[in-house]
């Protein structure tokens, strides 16, 4: 199954291309991705009780997300905590 990223986009993701992308379904490391400054490409809702969250997949991605996981990550609180509210906003309001 395939998707394109957004309605502008001729880019399609599919599931299975994680040279491409890297995909969570949790919201804290997609907002810790966000404010680390990856880029949120799409959100996948064909699962109606969890949102995929898509990123590109680019060098110093997935340290990020090791140190996330680790504990280890640190960014500012506040740039968090918007990017949680903005994800939320994303989910919803699509």
């Amino acid at each position: 199954m395939s998707k394109k990223l957004s309605k502008n986009s001729e880019e399609e993701y599919t599931p299975e291309d994680y040279t491409k992308y890297l995909s969570t379904f949790d919201l804290g490391a997609a907002a810790s991705l966000v404010s680390a400054g990856f880029e949120l490409v799409s959100l996948d809702k064909t699962n109606p009780k969890k949102v995929q969250f898509i990123f590109r997949r680019v060098i110093g991605i997935e340290k990020v997300v090791d140190d996330y996981w680790s504990d280890r990550l640190e960014v500012k609180a506040r740039s968090f905590f918007d990017n949680v509210k903005m994800l939320k906003n994303r989910i919803y309001s699509e």
